[in-house]
Parts: C-alpha cells; structure tokens; sequence
C-alpha cells in the first residue's frame, strides 16, 4: 500500500477504534471511512490499469483495495444502520487473505516485518467477524486493538516514511513496535478474559 494511503488508513482506524469505544459518533465516522475508502478504491483501480500487469504489481494493488472496501462497507452500513452480519463474513474472507500476504511476504520477500504486520491486520479483521457475523460482545477490545494498531501499523510507520527516514530503520522500528503490540494484545486477552470471568 502506498505510504500516503497508509497514513490515511491510520486516521480512519483510529477514528473507528473511538467509535467502539464509545467516544466518536458513529455516523461522523462513517463519512470519514466513506472519504478515505473512495481513495483506496480509486487509487488501486487506477495504479492496475496503468501497471505492466505483472502479477506481482496486480498483487500489490489488490491489497490496498482489502482497506478501501472495508471503509466503504463499514461507512454505509453505519450511516444506513444496515444489519452488519456482511460485513463481518467480508472481514472474515479479508482476515484469510491477510494471512496468505504475511506468508507471500515471509516465503517470497522475506520481510517477517511486513509479516507480523499483515498479521496483525488479520487478527483485526477477524475480530470484526467476531462482534459482527457471531454476535460476540467485543467491541470495546476490538477498539482497544484498532487504534494501537492504528499507529503502530500504519501512522508511524507511514510518518516515517514521508520523513524520509532509511527504509531499513523503517523496517527496524517496524518490527520492535510490532512485537511490543503483540505483547500488549497478549495482555490485553488474558485481561479480557479474566473480567469476563470475574463478571459472570
């Protein structure tokens, strides 16, 4: 994804994780997801179609177009109050498509940073299938997990990017912030479960 489209997609999961939390209204942040989804859906369209059509350009198109259909699909069903059972088996399919681009980046580029991120983003869109097509109570841990996975996917990495800081530090503080999100997503469970417990 290109490094302005990631700085976009991080102000657009921060303002959701908000949402769920409860400190946002939801159909401002429907427009905001409409806005941004319109770009990352124009965006890739037209990088394909100007492109060598290799399949390896194709492939990284079709990845920004995962983040703007989202957008889209969470901004109309929240400004249409719109039933959200599709959107969380859409986000189930993303979730598995997300998995196979951290392997592709593992197994072909070799980039465990890239990696731990597509995972990430995969466990994200698995959590939405979770609170929108199973019906589980989640959303305040699901915006718990958006924002700092706004900035810790997205924001910063994209930030330092457009400063121009040397891809392989990128890559370095990619991978460092990465890990401490996954443990702070370890405790963040562990938490969850236990004041479930407590509760019942």
């Amino acid at each position: 994804m290109g490094t302005i489209g990631l700085f976009l997609s991080g102000a657009v999961l921060f303002l959701n994780g908000l949402m769920l939390l409860g400190k946002a209204d939801g159909k401002s942040v429907a427009y905001f997801n409409l806005f941004v989804g319109a770009i990352q859906t124009v965006s890739p369209f037209y990088l394909a179609v100007v492109s060598d059509q290799s399949n390896w350009e194709l492939y990284n198109n079709a990845s920004i177009f995962l983040f703007g259909l989202t957008y889209l699909y969470v901004g109309v069903t929240a400004i249409k109050d719109l039933n959200g059972s599709g959107l969380g088996y859409y986000s189930l399919w993303v979730s598995i498509a997300a998995v196979v681009y951290a392997a592709v980046s593992i197994i072909h580029f070799g980039d465990l940073s890239s990696a731990l991120t597509w995972i990430m983003w995969a466990y994200l869109w698995f959590l939405f299938y979770l609170s929108m097509s199973r019906g589980k109570d989640i959303d305040e841990y699901i915006g718990k997990v958006a924002i700092v996975l706004s900035w810790v996917t997205l924001t910063i990495p994209s930030l330092l990017n457009l400063t121009g800081v040397a891809a392989e530090t990128v890559a370095l503080v990619n991978y460092v912030i990465s890990l401490g999100a996954i443990v702070y997503f370890c405790y963040l469970t562990f938490s969850w479960q236990r004041r479930k417990q407590y509760a019942s």
